[in-house]
C-alpha cells in the first residue's frame, strides 16, 4: 500500500489500494468513486512545460513574424505589397523600404516561371495580353500600373531592357488574374490557376456553388432538423436495438446457409453435366471446373457451421448487447446533456486550430531577411531554431487535439460511471459536472499520458505518409509496397490504443488509479470478456450505424420533398447532398457518445463481477436487467430483495417511530 501526494492541487495525501493487492476485508469496503487521488503528476507537468514552450513559440512567431508578408506578398527587394515599408538597416538597396500602399498585387516578370524572375508590387495585374514593349507602355499609361522596375519611368520603357530579371517583363506578357494577392497568368498551366478559371467563370462549377448559396436557408433548417432527428434516435435506438439485432443474425445465418446450399446445387449441376459428357470429349477446363466448385462448397460448409456455432454461443452476448442498450438509454434518461459532450470539445478545438494556425502564419514568416548575393534580390533565412519550432508546433497541434478528446472521454466515462455505481438513482445530481470537476482536479496528467500515448503513433505514420509522398515518382514497387504495410499496421495500432485509451478512462474514473495501472486492468478486463467485447463491436456498432444512416434517411427524404419543385436551382440534388453528408456527420457525433456510453457500461458491469460477488454487504450495483448474466444472479437476487426489504422495514421502523414521537408531542401540547 502506498501514499501517493498531489502536486496539481488543493487534495490531502490518500491510502490508494490497487485492486489486485486487496485482501478480502478491503474488497468488502471497496467503494467505487470514492478512493480519489491526483494521478501521473509528472506527466501533468510535463504537459504544462510543454505548452509553456507553445507559448514561447507563439511570442517568438508574433515578435519576429509578419504575418502581412505571407498576405500580401512580397517583391524582389522586401517590400510588402500594399503597406508602407520601414528601412531595414541589414539591406541595403535603393528600392527597399519604399511606401506601396497603392501597389497591392505582386507582379511576376516571368508568369510561368515565377521562382527565378524579378518580382515587382504593381496597382494592377494586366488583364489582356501585351505581345510586345509598346503594349507594355501603353498598359502603364491607361492604367498608372507600369510593369518595369519602380525607377524606370514609363518613357524609357521602351529602351529599358526586357528579361525575366527585369527591369522590364520579357514579352509576350499574358493577361492574369489577382489571386491572393498575386498576379497570376489565367492560361498557366497549373491547376490553382485552372480552380480559378472554373469559379470565375459561369459553368457548371458556378452553378453549384449558387445551388448552394441559394438554398443556405434550407440547408441551415435541415441541419437543425438533423439535430432534432438525431436526439430523438438516440432516444430510441435502445427499443429497438434488440430487434434490430436479432434480424441481423438471422439474417447472416440464413444468408450463409443459402449461400453454401446454393453453392453445393451449382456443385450438383456442374458434377451432373460433366460426367453426361463421354469422356473423350470431356474438357479439362470443365473438370477443373467442378473440382473449384467442390473445394468452395468445403469452404463454405465449414464457414458456415463455424458461423452458427459462434452465433449460438454469442447469443447470450448478444442478449446483453442487448441489455446494455437498454440501461444506456436510461443514463441519457439521468444525464440528458450527455450528448452535447461533443459540442463543447468541437468548440474548444475550433478555438485551439484558430490560434495554432495564427502561430503557423507567423512562424512561417519569422525569417531573417538577406541579400542573396547572386541575384542582388531579398530572400528571407529561417533561423536555425524555427526548423525545430515547426515539429514542436505540429507535435503541439497532436498532442493538444488528443487531450480535448481524451478530456470528452474522460468526463462521459465519468458522468456514466457515476450513474451505474449510485445504488439509488433517485440520488444522481450533477453527474457531468461531478466528472468534469474530479477530471480537472485528479486526473488531468491521466490524460496527458494517453493522449500522447497516441502522438507517438501518430507521428511516425505522418513521417511514413511524408515519405511515401516523396517517393510516388519513384518505380520502386518494394519500397512503396513496405511503407503501406507500415502505414496500415500503425492505424491498426493507433485505433487499438485509443479503444484501449478509453476504458483505460474509465477504470480511472471508478478506481482513481494512474494510467498505467488502469491500462493494464482494462486490457485484462476486455481480454477475459472477449466474447462480449466482440459481440458490441460488431452488432452494436452495426446498429448504431443503421441509426446513423436512418438520420440521413430521414432527412434526405423530407430534403428531397422539399427541393424537388425548387425552381430557383439548377440541381436540386446539390444542396440534398450536402444536407445528407451534414446530418451523417451530425448523427454520428451523437451516436458516439451513444457507443462509449455502451462500452463504459460493459467495463462497469465487468468490474462489478468481478469485485461483488451478490454476498450480503457486497451486493452488484448493476439493475435488475443485467443479472439474468451473472451466474448466481437468482441469489444475488434473493440479498437484493432481502436488503430492500430490510431498508423498507427500517424506513417504515423510523417513520412510526417519528410518527409516535410526533403524536405524544401534540399530546403533551394538549395537555398543557
Amino acid at each position: 500500500m502506498g501514499k501517493t501526494g498531489c502536486l496539481c492541487c488543493d487534495c490531502p495525501t490518500r491510502e490508494i489500494s490497487p485492486i489486485s493487492l486487496r485482501d478480502e476485508e478491503e474488497d468488502e469496503r471497496w467503494q467505487p468513486l470514492m478512493d480519489r487521488s491526483c494521478t501521473d503528476v509528472i506527466a501533468l507537468v510535463i504537459f504544462i512545460l510543454f505548452w509553456v514552450g507553445m507559448f514561447f513559440i507563439a511570442a517568438y512567431s508574433i515578435a519576429g513574424g509578419n504575418a502581412y508578408r505571407l498576405a500580401y506578398g512580397t517583391d524582389s527587394y522586401g517590400n510588402v505589397c500594399g503597406m508602407k515599408n520601414e528601412k531595414n538597416a541589414n539591406i541595403n538597396l535603393k528600392s527597399a523600404g519604399l511606401d506601396m500602399t497603392g501597389r497591392p498585387y505582386v507582379f511576376f516578370m516571368d508568369l510561368f516561371n515565377p521562382a527565378d524572375a524579378l518580382e515587382i508590387c504593381v496597382s494592377k495585374c494586366p488583364d489582356q495580353d501585351l505581345n510586345s514593349i509598346q503594349e507594355v507602355q501603353e498598359f502603364a499609361k491607361n492604367s498608372s500600373s507600369s510593369l518595369c522596375e519602380y525607377d524606370v519611368k514609363q518613357e524609357n520603357i521602351l529602351t529599358a531592357g526586357q528579361s525575366h530579371l527585369g527591369p522590364c517583363p520579357s514579352t509576350p506578357v499574358k493577361a492574369s488574374t489577382s489571386f491572393l494577392n498575386r498576379c497570376v497568368p489565367k492560361d498557366a498551366p497549373d491547376f490553382l490557376v485552372k480552380f480559378m478559371a472554373i469559379l470565375n467563370s459561369y459553368d457548371i462549377f458556378y452553378k453549384v456553388l449558387s445551388d448552394v448559396f441559394q438554398a443556405r436557408a434550407e440547408i441551415a433548417g435541415m441541419c437543425v432538423l438533423a439535430l432534432v432527428v438525431a436526439l430523438l434516435m438516440v432516444a430510441l435506438i435502445r427499443f429497438v436495438a434488440g430487434f434490430v439485432m436479432w434480424i441481423f443474425m438471422g439474417i447472416v445465418a440464413v444468408a450463409s446457409i443459402v449461400g453454401t446450399a446454393l453453392l453445393w446445387w451449382t456443385y450438383a449441376t456442374k458434377n451432373q453435366e460433366y460426367y453426361a459428357v463421354p469422356e473423350n470429349e470431356r474438357l479439362d477446363e470443365n473438370g477443373k471446373d467442378v473440382t473449384a466448385f467442390l473445394v468452395y462448397s468445403i469452404i463454405a460448409t465449414i464457414a458456415t457451421v463455424v458461423l452458427l456455432i459462434v452465433l449460438i454461443v454469442m447469443r447470450k452476448r448478444v442478449k446483453l448487447v442487448v441489455a446494455l442498450f437498454h440501461e444506456a438509454g436510461k443514463v441519457f434518461m439521468h444525464t440528458p446533456l450527455l450528448v452535447l459532450q461533443p459540442l463543447w470539445t468541437f468548440i474548444a478545438l475550433a478555438l485551439f486550430f484558430i490560434y495554432w494556425t495564427a502561430v503557423l502564419v507567423f512562424l512561417a514568416t519569422a525569417g531573417e531577411p538577406t541579400v542573396d548575393t547572386s541575384t542582388g534580390w531579398v530572400t528571407y533565412r529561417d533561423p536555425e531554431p524555427v526548423r525545430y519550432m515547426w515539429w514542436y508546433h505540429v507535435v503541439g497541434l497532436i498532442w493538444t487535439s488528443e487531450f480535448f478528446l481524451a478530456c470528452q472521454q474522460m468526463v462521459i466515462a465519468g458522468a456514466v460511471t457515476q450513474v451505474y455505481f449510485t445504488r439509488d438513482k433517485k440520488q444522481v445530481s450533477s453527474p457531468i459536472l461531478k466528472a468534469t470537476g474530479r477530471l480537472i482536479s485528479y486526473h488531468l496528467g491521466s490524460v496527458a499520458v494517453g493522449s500522447f500515448i497516441i502522438v507517438l503513433v501518430k507521428i511516425p505514420r505522418l513521417i511514413l505518409t511524408y515519405i511515401q509522398a516523396k517517393l510516388k515518382d519513384k518505380e520502386n514497387s518494394c519500397v512503396q509496397f513496405t511503407l503501406k504495410c507500415c502505414m496500415c499496421c500503425l492505424w491498426c495500432l493507433e485505433n487499438c490504443l485509443k479503444y484501449l485509451n478509453y476504458n483505460a478512462y474509465t477504470v480511472i474514473a471508478i478506481e482513481g488509479t494512474s494510467f498505467c495501472t488502469a491500462a493494464r486492468r482494462a486490457f485484462l478486463a476486455l481480454v477475459s470478456n472477449a466474447l462480449r467485447v466482440v459481440a458490441i463491436n460488431s452488432v452494436g456498432d452495426f446498429v448504431l450505424f443503421l441509426g446513423k444512416l436512418g438520420v440521413v434517411a430521414i432527412v434526405g427524404a423530407i430534403s428531397l420533398i422539399i427541393f424537388r419543385t425548387d425552381a430557383r436551382l439548377h440541381y436540386y440534388a446539390v444542396p440534398i447532398l450536402v444536407i445528407c453528408v451534414f446530418a451523417f456527420f451530425i448523427a454520428h457525433c451523437f451516436l458516439s457518445v451513444y457507443e462509449m456510453v455502451v462500452d463504459t457500461l460493459l467495463l462497469c458491469f465487468c468490474e462489478d463481477c468481478r469485485i461483488n460477488d451478490g454476498s450480503p454487504g457486497r451486493e452488484y450495483y448493476m439493475d435488475k436487467s443485467l443479472l439474468e448474466f451473472v451466474e448466481n444472479s437468482s441469489e444475488a437476487l434473493k440479498n437484493l430483495d432481502k436488503k430492500k426489504k430490510k431498508e423498507t422495514a427500517n424506513a417504515n421502523a423510523n417513520e412510526h417511530v417519528e410518527l409516535k414521537e410526533t403524536m405524544n408531542s401534540s399530546s403533551k401540547a394538549d395537555y398543557v
